[in-house]
């Protein structure tokens, strides 16, 4: 592991990124060492398009210039390897997306895949150079909200109702047919209806890696939440947080101040510091 944040850029270049480090070809060896993947051509370029986020099975197959029919089989298969989860929206029935499970395989398919002739021949720090941006935007993103999510499962939960305790922890999309716009949702605790209560939202959170967090990040929820309201769910213990790795502007930080309903998590609460 790299010895200061300073180092991460050189141990990832001398580690990940170089020819002569077995991780080097790790994410290759994962997909080979499954049985029932004959064509690992049409596996690589299915992770690669979840992993550039194109998570849903229509993108994946408009990606790889498949029919959805098509890829029902290596879908399939990726899940019963456990390198692909499939999840469900919260708030759209029957729609789902597709999640890479290993982050090394994510990784690869991002960044590697695409500049391998390049690495083999030793240009590490001129791949990574490049590929910072893609890095940040595909692999790391991505897996803070995850992290995020996981938090909400633990300890984050005690920042919600009694009720809360019972509810599923996802991510979904927010549809507002008036603005004509999708909200997308990193962290959803939601409740479904049983018996006479309605289905309820008990949080929704919008996660970043790399942005500091304003007014406008917890705006988008504050509509998705009113929208939420619009369908029928019950929003009256909802509450509205926001997840950066990076920090928050002082109007959000006011804004959390004058509202209960506002949570703001940022490393220090995700990693237990403080």
């Amino acid at each position: 592991m790299p010895a200061t944040l300073d180092d991460f850029d050189p141990w990832l270049c001398r580690t990940v990124l170089s020819p002569l480090n077995p991780l080097f070809r790790e994410a290759r060896y994962l997909l080979a060492e499954e049985a029932d993947i004959r064509d690992t051509a049409l596996y690589h370029s299915v992770l690669a398009a979840v992993a550039q986020g194109n998570n849903t099975r229509g993108g994946i197959a408009n990606y790889i210039g498949r029919k959805a029919v098509d890829i029902s089989h290596p879908l399939n298969v990726l899940e019963d390897c456990r390198l692909l989860t499939r999840e469900q929206d919260a708030f759209r029935a029957g729609k789902s997306i597709y999640r890479i499970t290993e982050p090394l395989i994510t990784f690869y398919e991002a960044v590697m895949r695409p500049a391998w002739t390049r690495l083999e021949s030793g240009q590490a720090q001129q791949v990574w150079a490049r590929c910072k941006e893609r890095f940040a935007a595909q692999v790391a993103g991505p897996h803070f909200e995850t992290i995020c999510r996981e938090y909400m499962f633990g300890d984050g939960i005690d920042t919600l109702g009694s009720d809360a305790a019972f509810g599923v922890v996802g991510s979904g999309v927010v549809t507002d047919s008036v603005a004509r716009t999708r909200i997308k949702i990193d962290v959803a605790v939601t409740q479904a209806g049983d018996g006479g209560r309605k289905a309820a939202v008990s949080l929704l959170g919008e996660a970043k890696w790399g942005v500091t967090m304003g007014a406008n990040h917890l705006d988008r929820l504050v509509r998705a939440r009113e929208v939420l309201a619009g369908t029928g769910r019950d929003v009256s213990a909802c509450r509205l947080a926001c997840f950066s790795a990076t920090g928050f502007t002082d109007a959000l930080r006011r804004r959390a101040d004058e509202s209960a309903d506002v949570v703001l998590v940022g490393l220090d609460e995700l990693y237990g510091r403080g």
